[in-house]
This record gives structure tokens, sequence and C-alpha cells, in this order.
């Protein structure tokens, strides 16, 4: 489905210098995958999700979609943007269907076909609702409508639910996990916290810091609809937050210039993993 073979990707910068941001990047994505990319900030993450996105055809390497090269951002991706980007000029209705009048199919069927959606994210009440009416939450329900109803292969999410409270969080874990079971899209997800990325996926990508390589892969073998209290889960997480901590080290050291800097182990105990990643 998704193939990305030695991927490197240089940015330039206003002084002219540049910086490598990917380094010979190699990952593949089974059709029907749930992958998460998770790592320390600036290490390239979204990066990776631009390019497949097709955002952005300025790299080194080869990025293939079911054998094909990418070209251009294409109907068989969508994007879903930690901010929601509803138009707040429209009616949630209205925001689901706009793909859809976009491709000139007629007012009847887009809005027969935004209601399934709309229905299928619990918004029912709420279709007629203008964005500022919603709450966060609602609003990145609604824009998971809204590329739900594209009918795309690939589902590209970066960092969706990172502005949401953890109540709401959780919430929405759930309902994409059951919108993934119901559709068997592929989904590419970039997320900082650890709980969410092992909760949500068959396979974790750790990524190091700049430039961006893959560190080490997790396979999440847990029983779906997954359970927060599977002590596997907690298992995977505990893991990987060791996978991660040099990592950490290395941004912090840098961020404060201090190369004596050392992230003890017991800087985060076990019961605080749930809420691990959230400045990652």
């Amino acid at each position: 489905m998704i193939d990305i073979d030695r991927v490197s990707k240089e940015f330039n910068q206003r002084d002219g210098s540049s910086f490598l941001a990917l380094e010979s990047i190699s990952l593949s994505i089974k059709e029907g995958e749930f992958v998460s990319l998770l790592g320390p900030s600036g290490c390239g993450k979204s990066t990776v999700l631009n390019l497949v996105a097709g955002f952005d055809r300025s790299y080194q390497g080869a990025i293939k979609i079911n054998g094909g090269d990418i070209k251009a951002p294409g109907p068989d991706r969508v994007v879903v943007f930690q901010e929601h980007g509803l138009f707040p000029w429209l009616t949630v209705l209205e925001n689901v269907a706009f793909g859809l009048k976009q491709k000139g199919v007629g007012k009847k069927e887009r809005s027969e076909l935004a209601l399934e959606q709309i229905r299928a994210v619990h918004l029912s009440k709420f279709a007629d609702r203008y964005p500022h009416e919603l709450s966060g939450g609602m609003k990145q329900r609604a824009a998971i409508a809204r590329a739900l109803i594209m009918n795309p292969q690939i589902l590209l999410m970066d960092e969706p639910f990172a502005a949401l409270d953890e109540q709401t969080r959780l919430v929405l874990h759930q309902e994409l996990e059951d919108i993934w079971l119901r559709t068997g899209k592929t989904i590419l997800f970039i997320t900082h916290n650890i709980r969410e990325a092992v909760m949500l996926s068959d396979r974790v990508l750790v990524m190091s810091t700049r430039p961006g390589k893959i560190k080490k892969e997790f396979v999440v073998q847990a029983a779906r609809p997954r359970d927060s209290s599977d002590p596997l889960l907690h298992h995977v997480e505990k893991s990987i937050m060791e996978c991660l901590a040099d990592e950490l080290e290395k941004v912090v050291k840098e961020e404060m210039g201090d190369d004596t800097y050392s992230l003890k182990k017991n800087t985060v105990s076990d019961r605080n993993f749930g809420g691990m990643g959230g400045g990652i």
C-alpha cells in the first residue's frame, strides 16, 4: 500500500544553509493497517506525512502508493490535521458535504451521504450547527467525517487530538478505532502521545532526533477493541518510553545547551506513563 524507500529530506534556511530533517527513512504500511509515527519534537514525523500526502516533492528516495509514484495530492489520500479546518460560515452538514460539492455531486445525494457520515461520528443532533457552536471534540469529529465522505484509501492524521482534553481524547480514540474497524482504511497517524499510539495502532514506529530515522518498531498485539487496562498495552508503553529516553535526553541537552544533563530512569514513574508524550 504505502512504501517509503530510503527517503531523505533537507530544508533550506533563511541564512542560506540547510539542515537534514530525514535521513534514509524506509518503511512499508500494508492495506488496512493502523501505523503510528512517534518521536521527539522536530524528528520529522509530520514531514513524512506531508511527503506521503504529496504536499512536498523535493526529497531523495522513493515513495509509492500501490506501486505508483506520488506526483501530487490525490483523492486516495485525505489529511486530518490538528486544527479542524472547518469553514466557519458553513454548518456541520455543509462542511462535511463540501468536498462532494466541489466534485459536482448533486445537492440531494451529497446531503444524504454527509448525513450518513455525520451519524457515524455521532453528530446527528448538530448537523445544522456552525463550528463556533461546537466543542473541540465535535469539531474534530466533523473533520473526520469530512475526510471519510471522500472515501479515501488512506487517512493521514497529523496529531488530530493533540489540542483536546484527556476525557475528550479518550472518547475520540474509541470512535476512531470503531471507524477504522468498520471501514478498514489504512491509517498513518502522527502523535506525541505514547498511550494514544499504543491504544490505536497495529504498529508504532519510534523515530530518533533530527535527522529523523526509524529507531525501532513496536508491534501491538493486544485484542481489539482495545481495553486501556490490558497489561500488554502497559508493557508496550513502558518499552517505548525506555526506547525514547535517549532521544529525549538529546533534545533536552540541545535546548538547554547542557551536555552534562542526564534523564534518570526514575524521573517518570510507571503510573504516569498514560500521560507521557505530550511534550515529546
